[in-house]
């Protein structure tokens, strides 16, 4: 794509969107979209960015879009799938990933999540001691067919954003590899337990410079290498690299891109190309974020303090990390007239507000756009990872309608309903007004 069909891409969904009425006015004022072309050449990119001659899993990050028909889509092209939650485990099968193609990670397993997975065949992260010795527990006396590994923290340090960085000193993921004994210790539990075959680690994401996410790896590689020298046997098989690559979200351009992260990582762990090792990728919001945005309705203007202000469906209910992280999260909006045509005209600055009841309900700040006005809609860019898909559920506003865009074969778009809209009754019935 040019840096300019993304843009006429996005304006022709929402124009077919009004179209259809799947935005409306009265009815369907919030809408999520997911570009499944966009999707697939983002898998393809990331596919082409590793050699053909390595044994590679690339995994989704459920948890950047759990949407079961999304998940579906990656399924159905090649993908596996990374889950950190019993719920997430629950989408992936549902979603079709084979449980040979699902990784669990997550730092709080209990023994019924951990015995499942062991007896599905789901590869397994253990990230800490006290949960090794859970499985050693779990294990006995049975086999598993799961690949099992233990996450460590390379402590290499943190990204811009600390709330994103997993390897810091004191991070709460993983095994810390440099604090005092845990090197040695590391070593004997690969010794004590011929299970044990695979280490992994995830340095961080957005705010992380590819450097740094290189350095861990490089770290955990050598931590392979060493055990197996230590052990006389190669029995770490397979490094689990997670994944992280950060996203633009100052323009459509992609960068970084998988090929640079690649080439990164062949100057930081050479190791890991040589074909001594299986490879598991963990890729989330780099997957799915340039290829989602969301749409909302302007309800109406005003003007404040000489401020303009737009208020709309939009808000925290749907961009929770931006409107509690500005400064760490800042996205792009763009302006449209209510048959969703960009808007054209002078711009001046204008405050882009949510429904939420709490005066910071804010996604954009002193923006410039043209003049908007009731009717109009406004489009939130580079959604489609951890926005719509996971709803914040403040002031019982219900779930948005969240729709799957392809192109048919004859070059039409399509959408389908990834997840309807919630109905008021819906919304009453998961807070609980039928045990009254």
């Amino acid at each position: 794509m040019t840096r300019t069909q993304p843009a006429k891409r996005r304006e022709l969904i929402l124009r077919s969107a009004v179209q259809q009425r799947l935005l409306e006015p009265d009815h369907a004022v919030l809408a999520g979209f997911i570009d499944l072309d966009g999707v697939l050449a983002s898998i393809t990119d990331l596919h082409g960015a590793f050699p053909a001659s390595l044994n590679v899993l690339h995994t989704v990050a459920a948890k950047a879009n759990c949407l079961v028909p999304v998940l579906e889509a990656f399924s159905r092209n090649g993908m596996g799938c990374e889950v950190a939650s019993p719920g997430e485990l629950a989408q992936a099968l549902a979603a079709g990933f084979a449980p040979e193609r699902i990784v669990y990670d997550s730092p709080s397993k209990t023994r019924a999540e951990l015995a499942q997975a062991l007896e599905l065949g789901v590869a397994v992260n253990a990230d800490n001691f006290q949960e090794l010795e859970r499985m050693d527990s779990i294990l006995a006396g049975r086999a598993s067919d799961s690949p099992i590994g233990v996450r460590i923290n390379p402590q290499v340090g943190s990204g811009d954003i600390a709330a994103m960085s997993t390897a810091t000193l004191t991070s709460k993921f993983g095994i810390a590899l440099e604090d005092d004994g845990n090197r040695r210790r590391i070593v004997q539990e690969f010794q004590d337990r011929p299970w044990l075959t695979w280490l992994h680690a995830h340095v961080g994401s957005q705010g992380c410079p590819l450097e740094l996410m290189a350095e861990g790896i490089a770290k955990t590689v050598a931590l392979a290498e060493e055990i197996n020298a230590s052990l006389g046997r190669r029995q770490v098989v397979g490094i689990d690299i997670g994944g992280g690559l950060p996203v633009n979200f100052t323009s459509d351009d992609t960068a970084p891109n998988f090929d640079e992260y690649v080439e990164c990582l062949r100057a930081y762990a050479p190791a890991l190309f040589s074909g001594a090792y299986q490879i598991v990728t963990e890729f989330g919001r780099s997957l799915l974020a340039k290829n989602g945005f969301t749409a909302a309705y302007v309800e109406y203007t005003k003007t404040s303090g000489g401020r303009r202000i737009a208020i709309t469906h939009a808000g925290a209910q749907v961009a929770a990390r931006t409107v509690f992280m500005p400064d760490s999260w800042p996205i792009r909006i763009t302006a449209h007239n209510p048959s969703g045509h960009l808007k054209e005209g002078a711009t001046a600055p204008q405050d882009i507000a949510g429904p939420c009841c709490f005066a910071g309900d804010v996604v954009a700040q002193a923006r410039l756009l043209p003049a908007l006005e009731p009717g109009d809609i406004v489009t939130l860019l580079d959604t489609g990872a951890y926005y719509f898909s996971t709803p914040f559920h403040y002031n019982s506003l219900p779930d948005p309608a969240v729709y799957a865009v392809r192109t048919d074969p004859d070059g039409n778009l399509k959408f389908d309903l990834v997840r309807r809209a919630e109905s008021i009754q819906e919304l009453l019935d998961r807070t609980g007004a039928q045990q009254l």
